[in-house]
């Protein structure tokens, strides 16, 4: 095929080399802690960590309330 030709397209343009394709935009204070504590493994340490807390304080309420509501 004629690159030359007539009605050819040029793709020149596509291989500049000046093209930044980095576009981290800057993070608010949230995002930074979301990023840092709720992914890799420090995310699923924090995970884990939740839901035993969640677990224990359910067990809790649930041991407390019992206890008034037996108490009769």
């Amino acid at each position: 095929m004629d690159a030359d030709g007539a009605g050819s397209v040029q793709y020149d343009r596509w291989n500049e080399d000046n093209i930044n394709m980095d576009v981290a935009a800057p993070q608010s204070g949230v995002m930074r802690l979301y990023h840092r504590v709720c992914t890799g493994n420090t995310g699923v340490v924090v995970k884990a960590a939740g839901a035993l807390a969640a677990l224990v304080s359910i067990y809790i309420i649930g041991y407390v309330t019992g206890y008034y509501v037996h108490k009769c």
